[in-house]
C-alpha cells in the first residue's frame, strides 16, 4: 500500500508518543530533547512540560491529563549516515546508540502531565520493589486503568527482559502482568477483551485474552506469555502501536521503515513504508479517524497522511 505523505512536523529530537487533539494539533514526546510538546496545524512546536530521562509513550486518562511512559534515559542517540537517502531526505539520521543505557541508569517511570500548567507528578517507578525497565507505551480501557509496557534493557551483551503491567490513574495500584522479552507497543482490541503487544527485537505482535484488572491468560508453552499473532520474517524490529476500528493491529517497525497492519485472526499483515527507518510509533484522529500521524523518528519529523481505514476511538480522546 502505498500513502502520500505530508510533513505535519520538523526540526524535532527523536519523536514519540503521539496524540491527535479535537483542535487539530497533536501532542507528543520526545526522547532525545526529553519534552512533552505540541504540534500546531500550522506546524508550530511548543513544549508542554520538562520530562528528564526519557517519554516514550502517552496515552489521554480519565482526567484529561497526559499519562507518560518515561525510560528514565534508557537510550542515548547516535548520528549515522542515512543508508536510504533521497529527495527531502537528510545526509545523517539519529538512531539509539546499541551499547544500552548509561552505568547510571536505574529505572523508568510513570507520569501523570496536566496539559494546562505543565505541572508534572511521577506515580510510579517500581513495583513490588523492583524498578521499572524502560516503560515504552500506553493504553486506558473504559475503566479508566491502564496496561503499559516496559521493554527492558539491553546491551552488546547482555538483555533485561521487559514486561507488560497494570496499574491505576490515581497511583494507588501496581501490578506486572506477564513478561515479554522486549516488549514495547501496547493496544486494546475493539470489544476491550485483547491485549495487544510488540516484541521489538523478536519482530513479533503478541495478544493475551484479559481475565481481569491486571490479569492476563498466559501462552500454551512456558516460554510463551500469551498467543502469538505473528513474527515479522528478515531483520524487523517492531515499535508502539495503535488498532484499527475493524480490529487490525497497525505496528511501527524498524529497519525496514513503515506500518505494519497485523490481522489478529489469520496473521496475515500489509507492510505500508514510510520514509524513515525507525518508524516508531500513529495515532488516528479526524472526524472519520482516518488521518493519521506517524512519528518518523530518525528523521526528527511528523508525517500526515489519510488511512484506508478508521482507527478505533480510544477510551479517553483528547
Amino acid at each position: 500500500m502505498s500513502l502520500e505523505f505530508e510533513e505535519f512536523a520538523s526540526g524535532i529530537g527523536f519523536p514519540e508518543g503521539p496524540v491527535a487533539m479535537k483542535d487539530g494539533s497533536v501532542i507528543f514526546v520526545d526522547i532525545s530533547g526529553q519534552t512533552l510538546s505540541r504540534v500546531d496545524t500550522h506546524g508550530k512546536i511548543s513544549v508542554i512540560a520538562k520530562l528528564p530521562g526519557g517519554p516514550n509513550g502517552t496515552a489521554i486518562g480519565p482526567d484529561g491529563a497526559a499519562y507518560i511512559c518515561n525510560n528514565g534515559g534508557a537510550y542515548s542517540f547516535m548520528d549515522i549516515p542515512n543508508p536510504n537517502p533521497g529527495e527531502n531526505q537528510p545526509k545523517m539520521i539519529k538512531v539509539p546508540n546499541p551499547k544500552g543505557p548509561p552505568s547510571t541508569y536505574k529505572g523508568g517511570s510513570i507520569q501523570r502531565v496536566n496539559l494546562e500548567t505543565g505541572a508534572v507528578k511521577t506515580l510510579y517507578d517500581c513495583c513490588n520493589g523492583k524498578p521499572l525497565l524502560s516503560p515504552d507505551d500506553i493504553v486506558f480501557d473504559s475503566k479508566g486503568d491502564f496496561w503499559f509496557t516496559a521493554t527492558g534493557t539491553s546491551n552488546l551483551d547482555v538483555i533485561k527482559k521487559g514486561a507488560v503491567y497494570y496499574a491505576k490513574a490515581d497511583g494507588s495500584l501496581i501490578v506486572k502482568a506477564a513478561d515479554v522479552p522486549t516488549a514495547n507497543g501496547a493496544g486494546l482490541s475493539p470489544d476491550g477483551k485483547t491485549l495487544y503487544v510488540s516484541d521489538t527485537l523478536w519482530g513479533r505482535l503478541w495478544a493475551f485474552e484479559i481475565l481481569g484488572p491486571g490479569k492476563l491468560a498466559p501462552g500454551p508453552l512456558p516460554a510463551m506469555p500469551g498467543r502469538v499473532v505473528q513474527t515479522l520474517p528478515n531483520y524487523q524490529w517492531v515499535d508502539s502501536l495503535k488498532v484499527e476500528a475493524g480490529g487490525l493491529v497497525c505496528v511501527g517497525t524498524l529497519l525496514f521503515g513503515g506500518i505494519t497492519a497485523f490481522c489478529p485472526t489469520t496473521g496475515g499483515t500489509q507492510h505500508t513504508a514510510v520514509p524513515d527507518l525507525f518508524t516508531t510509533n500513529l495515532c488516528f484522529g479526524g472526524e472519520d479517524m482516518q488521518d493519521v500521524y506517524i512519528t518518523a523518528s530518525s528523521t526528527g519529523r511528523i508525517y500526515k497522511t489519510r488511512w484506508p481505514r478508521p482507527g478505533l476511538k480510544l477510551a479517553f480522546n483528547a
